[in-house]
């Protein structure tokens, strides 16, 4: 009896380990050779790969080369210090060309007309690939940014609403008092004799204080260590592909693996303490809803959905959500004010005009919500730092079925990669002055769809858009009338990315009070 036990187990174990066997294969081996045949047979080449790495450490050996040292002025032509594996590879092979990030093939997309059609024909056949959602894990987890198909569709349906019309303009409050509260601590600052301040800090603080306040209605301090925790979570996900590229490294005990895992406990340990007040409000009576900022929508929602059949909300998913929104909600925003404060710092002609434009505007009044629409030249600003300094440098999407893309038949597993950065600095699509701060370039809403996408574009755009372009026009137009500024001597221009595009010793500026 017991011989038979141990043969019927010993099948067992077989069949599992040629089964996890040809699955590595399948994934290791054969899907990534056939998807390299067939882009050639179109035409489509690209650097050698390495096994199992691909061209990682070609990329990783490009990029610490490009950014070894600093620039010697403020030169927004940085394309070739970020990105210069695209430079090199498009040089070599062409706008279309195939390089490999450890197992997977990328496919890197230049042409417009291909990104529309990808962002938004191929929304829903198109998402983020198995090594993004692996790499990201335990950072955003499966939250809004890293979902795909149908879980995506539920998600982006629960959390849109607290980013539409009715509450943004709610939202308009909490913003402008909390720039109130930044702007009289730089202004005490100034008053103590202090000229000089990294600007990145102070608006780092305020974004997480107006999302902490807007959507998890919790002060900046209480949420300041999962801010911190995540920030330390950011900078080690940004590693991860060093770290993914062989077969079941994800369950190595090293110590990589244990750090990042540890941080992501202490995170979710942070977050249960906010999400258990909430529902300990409702349980004692003291509340009868969960509250309508972005966290009582999705605690309403795992109530509602209790029970029902289909797509489900849970703990995971909701603090997966919170920090997707943590870490979105005031980053990239924080990124784009510190990127605007330094052009229009080093551009005083256009800081000048735009504070024209807010005290004509508010016309002697104190700056309201009501103003921000009437702001074009601010606007206009706001864009060129987007188009010279997206936070995001590239989009990535993985066909999740055979597609067609103009006259390329991409199939399925074939990751796509939209150099954002490089579009954005494109010659050819933004003319010779492609790297000087032109703002007047945006006075003309009607350009190339798919040449500027700092947002990404289609149904999977960012659902904060509107979100982070109220908070920056705010404060930017309450910064402008309070204060002027200039680039300190100090300030060193190396921009670096750590999953975002940041400044690698943050900006310093030179503030000068305009009250009185």
């Amino acid at each position: 009896m017991a011989t038979v036990v141990l043969l019927v187990l010993l099948i067992v174990f077989l069949v599992l380990f040629i089964r996890v066997a040809y699955q590595n294969i399948t994934c290791y081996l054969i899907t990534p050779r056939s998807i390299k045949k067939i882009m050639e047979k179109q035409g489509v080449y690209g650097p050698k790969p390495r096994f199992l790495v691909g061209n990682i450490l070609d990329m990783a050996s490009l990029v610490s080369k490009s950014t070894s040292k600093d620039m010697d002025t403020i030169n927004h032509d940085i394309v070739g210090r970020l990105l210069p594996h695209f430079l090199t590879w498009s040089k070599q092979y062409g706008k279309r060309f195939i390089f490999w990030n450890g197992i997977e093939p990328r496919m890197c997309i230049t042409e417009t007309e291909h990104i529309k059609e990808l962002l938004s024909k191929y929304s829903t056949k198109a998402g983020k690939s198995w090594l993004q959602q692996q790499g990201s894990k335990h950072f955003i987890g499966r939250g809004l940014l890293m979902a795909n198909g149908d879980d995506w569709h539920h998600q982006r349906h629960i959390v849109a609403p607290a980013f539409t019309g009715d509450k943004l303009k709610g939202y308009g409050g909490h913003m402008v008092d909390c720039t109130k509260h930044m702007l009289q601590s730089l202004q005490n600052a100034l008053e103590l004799g202090q000229t000089e301040f990294e600007i990145g800090e102070y608006m780092t603080r305020l974004t997480a204080d107006i999302i902490s306040r807007t959507e998890f209605d919790c002060s900046y301090e209480k949420g300041q260590q999962i801010f911190h925790l995540l920030t330390v979570l950011q900078n080690l996900c940004a590693q991860s592909s060093r770290h993914l590229w062989f077969p079941g490294s994800r369950f190595f005990p090293s110590k990589y693996n244990r750090e990042i895992k540890s941080l992501k406990m202490e995170v979710e340990r942070l977050l249960m303490e906010i999400i258990q007040s909430r529902r300990d409000c409702v349980e004692i009576g003291r509340s009868s809803s969960y509250g309508n900022d972005l966290l009582g929508m999705l605690l309403n929602e795992m109530q509602k959905k209790k029970g029902n059949i289909g797509f489900s909300i849970n703990l995971q998913l909701i603090m997966d959500e919170c920090k997707t929104f943590f870490f979105a909600g005031h980053e990239t925003t924080a990124l784009l004010l510190t990127w605007t404060v330094m052009l229009l710092a080093s551009n005083p002609e256009w800081q000048d005009k735009v504070r024209a434009e807010v005290k004509e505007v508010c016309n002697g009044g104190e700056f309201s919500i009501d103003h921000l629409s009437k702001l074009s030249s601010l606007n206009m600003v706001i864009n060129e730092s987007l188009r010279l300094y997206p936070p995001a440098s590239v989009l990535p999407r993985i066909a999740f079925e055979d597609i067609k893309l103009g006259d390329l038949h991409i199939p399925k597993g074939l990751s796509m990669w939209i150099p954002v950065l490089a579009i954005h600095h494109s010659e050819e699509l933004w003319g010779k002055d492609v790297n000087e701060f032109n703002p007047d370039r945006f006075a003309s809403k009607s350009y190339t769809p798919g040449r500027f996408i700092p947002f990404a574009a289609g149904p999977r755009n960012c659902v904060g858009q509107s979100f982070a372009m109220m908070e920056a026009k705010i404060i930017l137009a309450m910064l402008i009338t309070k204060f002027s500024f200039t680039i300190s001597d100090s300030y060193r221009h190396a921009p670096v990315i750590i999953l975002t595009i940041k400044p690698k010793y943050g900006v310093q500026v030179c503030l000068k009070s305009l009250d009185p």
